[in-house]
């Protein structure tokens, strides 16, 4: 599964916690995996990720998403991935819990 490639990938990388869920009690700093969709042609898979860099600061949130981005383009190391592509990054401030987060969303197919 491309989403554990990623987990563990990331969590070896990365300076924080990732979690593929919210944590009940979270640490103020991490980062979380969502898949928000997939598709296969020709027995190619590709998947999109939303990664989200939580911080108590929008400084701190938009530092962690530049190392999550510059991780991410290391990802293409592994025998598992075939191409990785930066979608797009923005500030994506949690309304409802005014948690400061970025998010960046990667196409990966594998």
């Amino acid at each position: 599964m491309i989403e554990i490639v990623l987990l563990n990938y990331l969590k070896e990388v990365l300076s924080v916690d990732v979690f593929m869920e919210i944590p009940p009690d979270p640490p103020e700093t991490y980062v979380r995996i969502e898949k928000t969709g997939s598709s296969e042609e020709e027995y190619i898979e590709t998947a999109t990720f939303a990664l989200q860099s939580y911080a108590d600061s929008m400084y701190e949130a938009a530092l962690l998403n530049r190392e999550v981005i510059d991780k991410m383009r290391k990802i293409i190391k592994l025998d598992e991935v075939f191409k990785v592509k930066l979608n797009s990054d923005y500030n994506f401030t949690d309304p409802s819990t005014k948690k400061y987060r970025y998010q960046c969303i990667f196409d990966i197919t594998y």
